[in-house]
């Protein structure tokens, strides 16, 4: 009986998603956790046969951070931001391009639905600017997405679900790691998706960061910025990438636990969801 209510609890939001675009900000426990991963790409799949155009846009940090360990380079973040010189930005480009989009892709095949993976610097998908950490400090070869061709995009998800990765480069062909939340933000702008959705690995944004039962459930954009110079770590970009995806025309904004199985399913299509939700202020 509980598998009929779910089924009859998800009909109203089945119906309400069809034919909108949804992006999807892949990362953490979801990538690393082989069932994890398994869940992931059966949602995504399961969204594209219900109507939606879901569209991946993943980072990959524990992996490239594993491949800058073994080849003897430093590791460092400022402001949730990996500080980046040209061999960082090599090694990111070379892990997130030619292995960890290729395992998605592949994943999401498997399940039943044709997916293209794409990085920014394919048909010039972003075209980056170097930007700062929040606190103004120099990290490198760190891009903001300054413009997102949505033409490919529009023509790639109409039959496919795009999986991309967030690297790019600027006009003068210059690459760029970028932040993947940063990235999935700027898709969802360019694109006025329906809704953008950030897996991480807590459950969402916690008013006391050192109690997981502090989650709040909803919040509107104006709240978010008032509290975001309060905020450090990874939360403060993932924050700020919902903020910026609101003002730009999104719209609804989720942080969602990506540790839990089938997160996207359980945050999208019941009642009560799961992660935070950040909406446009009333």
């Amino acid at each position: 009986m509980r598998d009929v209510s779910t089924l009859l609890e998800a009909l109203p939001y089945i119906r309400e998603f069809h034919g909108r675009t949804v992006v999807i900000k892949y990362g953490g426990a979801a990538m690393e956790d082989p069932e994890l991963r398994e869940d992931f790409a059966r949602d995504v799949v399961l969204l594209k046969y219900v109507g939606m155009n879901p569209i991946v846009v993943h980072g990959g940090g524990p992996d490239i951070t594993s491949y800058m360990e073994r080849l003897g380079l430093p590791v460092e973040f400022v402001g949730g931001l990996r500080v980046s010189d040209p061999a960082t930005v090599e090694v990111a480009k070379m892990v997130l391009v030619g292995k960890v989009n290729k395992d998605i892709v592949g994943r999401i095949n498997r399940h039943g639905q044709a997916a293209i993976g794409l990085s920014g610097d394919d048909g010039r998908l972003f075209v980056c600017e170097r930007t700062s950490a929040p606190g103004g400090q120099d990290v490198g070869f760190v891009g903001r997405i300054a413009k997102v061709n949505t033409e490919l995009l529009q023509h790639i998800a109409g039959d496919y679900i795009p999986v991309i990765a967030s690297v790019g480069a600027d006009r003068e062909g210059n690459s760029y790691n970028v932040n993947a939340d940063e990235a999935a933000g700027a898709v969802a702008r360019a694109l006025k998706a329906y809704k953008v959705l950030f897996l991480t690995d807590v459950s969402g944004w916690l008013a006391d960061p050192s109690d997981p039962s502090s989650r709040i459930s909803q919040a509107d954009a104006d709240t978010v910025e008032e509290a975001l110079g309060t905020i450090a770590g990874g939360m403060r970009p993932k924050l700020q990438a919902c903020i910026d995806a609101i003002h730009g025309g999104v719209t609804a904004a989720h942080i969602v636990d990506g540790r839990l199985p089938h997160s996207i399913i359980l945050e999208l299509f019941t009642n009560e969801g799961i992660g935070t939700k950040i909406r446009a202020a009333s």
